[in-house]
């Protein structure tokens, strides 16, 4: 009998490791370990924990489908997980364990502990890259070393691409496992333990047809427009699939795939925006997979340590609940707060403005972005502070930093998405819905004035950018 792993890929079909637990003809157990004060280290979301517990409902229909039963277990942390699931195998009579690959540092280390745990069982563990479509070490540049920009590792992965196609691989039945076996103490239900605070995710359908669907209406209806509309947060421009990628409910596969499908070359704008999207998604799993230093709050920029933060807690404080001042700085903290969500464009908009307008380390704004998303990712949302901060592979240059009003002017022309989140200023005129500041009846407004002055502060950064660079170089 073999056991199957899952941790973030809560599918069925195109899940590796299920897939070739299953082609072994002999019988499948699946299991599922939830890890409390892991995940509490790592910032996980309270939405995002409800999220996987409602999927694994889901998840657990999908297999029984396919005559496995789906085990869970809850215990402290990740090393206790790696025990948990040794345990289990021997505890089952498994010969083999499955499972799909993690790149951050904690999750390697976890699974080398499982690792060792079954060797001294005399047992076989099967790892699978299933998080990538091309695997981490397979685009590398001419020197056989991983790249550190976008667009080279852009080309490169699309001139492999191509060699082959993109097919995801439906679930099979697996053979039925024998009617002796125990596992009732392990059976999943409303009354298994599940210790980790939730909060609501019911806006996200979690049954595998609503999420195909969500896929396809995407590909067949809003994929084309992707390019003219995702980066106006007041229309539904963006796919909103990222949660599911997220803790692996799809698979990137099944989403390229659907780039692709029956698809001339070149694909249109819209579509191959959306897959740079996906390859940009890949290229910081890469990373995370080449540099063990960005899951220890490492800068991959070396001259980024070198950086002076003020670190203001009132000015942290109002970011987070946006009361910054900023309007579209503020809509966007407070779309955040309340659905576990925000929409791409706001995200680099609030991280340059935490960074670069109140000097504060993007530690503090990747932490929380992860304690509050849905989809939150840990390769991607490094990768995206990073790029925001400057100090990350192929990052923004230092000196490039947002305006918040002239952000929000261009892709908020109307004030439409500042006031769904913002009532206060309904009746601010569009002239200066995003500088409300300057309108003359500003004081019969219950919003606050701006916590800092942008070009002011600008300069404060670009000094700060530059000492450090001028550090390291010194050294």
């Amino acid at each position: 009998m073999n056991l199957v792993w899952f941790r973030r890929d809560l599918r069925v079909d195109d899940n590796s490791a299920l897939l070739a637990a299953i082609n072994t003809n002999k019988p499948v157990v699946a299991l599922f370990v939830a890890t409390p004060s892991t995940w509490q280290q790592h910032e996980l979301a309270p939405i995002q924990a409800d999220f996987i517990y409602r999927r694994l409902f889901e998840l657990q229909q999908d297999l029984a489908n396919l005559n496995i039963p789906l085990l869970y277990a809850e215990v402290a942390s990740f090393s206790d997980s790696a025990d948990k699931v040794a345990e289990l195998a021997d505890e089952l009579g498994c010969d083999d364990v499955y499972l799909n690959k993690e790149y951050e540092l904690n999750e390697v280390k976890r699974d080398e502990r499982l690792a060792q745990a079954l060797l001294t069982q005399d047992k076989a563990l099967h790892c699978f890259d299933d998080k990538c479509i091309l695997n981490p070490g397979t685009v590398v540049n001419k020197q056989n070393q991983y790249f550190k920009v976008f667009t080279p590792f852009k080309k490169a992965y699309l001139s492999q691409l191509s060699l082959a196609p993109v097919v995801p691989q439906k679930a099979v039945e697996a053979v039925l496992p024998p009617e002796s076996l125990h596992t009732s103490e392990y059976q999943f239900s409303q009354d298994s333990t599940f210790s980790y605070p939730r909060v609501s995710s019911e806006d996200y359908a979690v049954d595998t047809e609503s999420i195909y669907q969500t896929l396809r209406r995407f590909n067949s209806e809003d994929v084309d427009d992707y390019k003219d509309k995702r980066d106006f947060p007041a229309i539904e421009g963006t796919s909103r699939l990222s949660p599911y990628l997220a803790i692996g409910a799809l698979s990137v596969r099944q989403c390229m795939a659907r780039v692709l499908y029956q698809q001339s070359m070149p694909l249109s704008a819209g579509r191959e925006t959306w897959q740079s999207e996906l390859i940009w998604r890949e290229f910081y799993q890469h990373l995370i997979y080449f540099e063990p230093k960005l899951s220890m709050g490492k800068s991959f920029l070396e001259w980024g340590e070198q950086l002076r933060w003020d670190n203001s807690q009132t000015r942290i404080e109002a970011w987070k609940t946006g009361n910054t001042g900023y309007p579209i700085v503020d809509a966007a903290m407070k779309q955040l707060n309340q659905t576990g969500w925000m929409h791409n464009r706001l995200r680099m908009i609030v991280a340059s403005f935490l960074i670069k307008d109140l000097q504060v380390d993007w530690r503090v704004g990747e932490a929380y972005f992860m304690s509050k998303l849905i989809d939150g990712d840990y390769p991607a949302n490094n990768g995206g502070w990073q790029w925001c901060a400057s100090t990350g592979c192929d990052g923004q240059p230092y000196f490039r930093i947002f305006n918040p009003v002239t952000q929000g002017e261009r892709f908020d022309a109307d004030g439409s998405f500042v006031r769904r989140w913002i009532p206060e200023l309904a009746s601010v005129p569009d002239k200066y819905v995003h500088q409300p500041w300057k309108w003359s009846n500003v004081s019969a407004l219950s919003y606050p004035p701006p916590i800092v002055d942008h070009k002011a502060q600008r300069e404060i950064t670009l000094l700060n950018y530059k000492n450090a660079k001028d550090t390291l170089d010194a050294t």
